[in-house]
């Protein structure tokens, strides 16, 4: 490589999934202009995966101008979201955790996420559906330049940029493309080459469950339903545990099937039988396959984020079983995160160690996230496990053993569905470009959380006015909140030490409105555009100012 590249574009992103595409438009949102590398066809649908975009996620595309167009897709307007615990699909329902369908989803405040503190609450969509909407708008930004049935070979990189080798599948006879860029990220799934590349390993539990999946067509299956229709429907049965999920609501569903500890292999299982069981329904009941695939649940994080000028998100950073709908969630969540980061670089504002602060952010939440998910995945086990025997029994015994073990489902349960810890108790405590104070962070789990304002929690969420977020007023990189700026020189001050480190700042008074959240007890905090406080305070002079942007530029 010459001691000085010439970039043909200032990031080259590897993987074109949700994760790929998502860390291109935050880049061009910032006026950054990306490569977007992907092996399949730029019409290719993929397999059925995904089923849910967490609230953060949606707080993310809502920034974007995408999230109108992901809500209005999938599942019928009516269908509704609610998850159902069956003794088969179409037996008794013993357990049922309410979740509003689209027609409702912004005024039926009754269940368990019903008052979440958010602009956006989540969406139950299949990655069928979301992937289109995001390649449409993806193909409407001149700054992202998409190269389909394409692959990276082979980077190297030094301290001044990252060459690649990107072969024309669609030509492999042709010579390579050599594509010169500022930095390299790969989302390519869990066979990255790309973390590969940087000599990055998987650690963690390789195998915590082994699932037969399988999508099906079976257009008569809902009318045949005794208990309402729900996006998840699990059954749990002395005979075979599993759960189907309702892709469009009318007659394409997904099939999961549990296998046991005792059972050798996915080989040792019927397939058809399975299903059957799970639905409830006998020999003659007519269904087509549409795909099937048979995969582990595994709890694996990458040893490492970065090597240089190159990145790991998404899949390539972390597999683990996908309870609470957090693998793709977790992705989205990075590439928010890591095109921050390059955008303050690639705009000469931030310190080139700044860049550190990917890793120390994402990687501690990646790893205890996916400690959470392995522990609900363990959970649920044991419960299959402890399925009464009297359950489908038509008895006065049957009907207690259902309600019992119902109240038990749904306790466990509710928190993965409904997950607030997940979607807004997350908080950065390792990062270098944060300034922290003597408060910590409250704790929080997988169902739960406290609101903060503590430097690295997501800055709690009001309303400037009708339909208008907080999150809707956050400036490109930083904005400084003003509660009360009539008390000092605050704004004035940060105003000109930002001006001179030549950070992006933005000052938004918010004195005026009558209904903050109790959390908002300083005069000022700084929020991130990705939502999270990295500064608060009561007092501001022009050396302590100047001294929080340099921390914040990550000098």
């Amino acid at each position: 490589m010459s001691s000085k590249l010439q970039k043909d574009a200032p990031v080259l992103i590897v993987g074109g999934g949700p994760v790929g595409m998502t860390m291109a438009l935050c880049l061009a949102k910032r006026g950054i202009a990306s490569y977007l590398v992907e092996l399949r066809t730029a019409d290719a649908l993929p397999d059925v995966k995904c089923n849910h975009i967490a609230s953060r996620s949606m707080e993310l595309f809502r920034s974007l101008g995408i999230s109108q167009d992901l809500r209005a897709a999938g599942l019928p307007d009516d269908y509704p979201h609610d998850v159902s615990y069956r003794t088969s699909t179409l037996g008794e329902e013993i357990a049922r955790i309410h979740i509003p369908g689209r027609t409702t989803r912004l005024t039926d405040h009754s269940g368990p996420d019903g008052n979440w503190p958010t602009p956006e609450p989540p969406h139950r969509l299949n990655q069928r559906y979301i992937e289109p909407i995001l390649r449409r708008h993806v193909q409407k930004q001149a700054l992202i330049t998409c190269l389909h049935r394409h692959q990276v070979m082979a980077f190297s990189q030094d301290e001044f940029g990252v060459t690649a080798q990107i072969q024309n599948l669609e030509l492999p006879d042709t010579p390579a493309l050599t594509l010169n860029v500022a930095y390299m990220v790969g989302c390519d799934g869990g066979r990255s080459m790309v973390r590969k590349g940087i000599g990055a390993k998987l650690v963690g539990d390789e195998v915590v469950q082994r699932v037969q999946s399988t999508c099906i067509r079976a257009p008569h299956l809902k009318a045949l339903m005794k208990a309402p229709p729900a996006w998840a429907m699990f059954t749990v049965n002395p005979k075979r545990s599993g759960n189907i999920y309702a892709i469009d609501g009318k007659e394409v569903w997904l099939i999961h099937n549990y296998l046991r500890d005792h059972e050798a292999d996915f080989e040792s299982v019927d397939r058809d039988w399975a299903i059957r069981t799970i639905l409830g329904v006998g020999d003659d009941f007519e269904y087509e396959v549409m795909s099937k695939e048979d995969w582990f649940g595994r709890r694996l994080v990458s040893d490492k984020l970065q090597q240089g000028r190159v990145f790991v998100a998404g899949d390539a950073a972390h597999l683990w079983v996908p309870y609470a709908g957090y693998g793709m969630n977790a992705g989205l969540a990075d590439a928010s995160n890591l095109a921050w980061h390059l955008a303050a670089q690639l705009e000469s504002w931030a310190s080139p160690t700044a860049l550190s602060a990917y890793e120390k952010e994402r990687h501690p939440i990646t790893e205890q996230v996916s400690r959470f998910a392995m522990d609900h995945a363990h959970a649920m086990s044991k419960r299959r496990r402890e399925i009464p025997d009297r359950l489908e029994e038509d008895s006065p015994l049957g009907a207690q053993a259902r309600v019992t073990f119902g109240q038990d489902l749904y306790d466990l349960n509710v928190q993965q569905y409904c997950c607030a810890g997940l979607n807004f108790g997350y908080f950065y405590d390792q990062s270098p470009v944060m300034v922290y104070d003597d408060e910590s962070a409250p704790d929080y789990s997988m169902g739960s959380f406290t609101a903060s304002t503590v430097p690295g929690c997501r800055a709690p969420h009001f309303w400037l006015e009708e339909g208008h977020s907080l999150y809707d007023a956050l400036g490109p990189a930083y904005t400084l909140l003003c509660f009360k700026p009539e008390l000092s020189a605050g704004p004035k001050a940060f105003e000109v030490a930002a001006a001179k480190a030549n950070m992006p700042l933005k000052i938004l008074d918010v004195s005026g409105h009558q209904e903050l959240p109790l959390e908002y007890r300083h005069h000022f905090a700084i929020v991130r555009a990705d939502a999270h406080t990295v500064w608060r305070g009561d007092q501001v002079t022009a050396e302590n100012a100047k001294h929080i942007v340099a921390k914040l530029c990550g000098f």
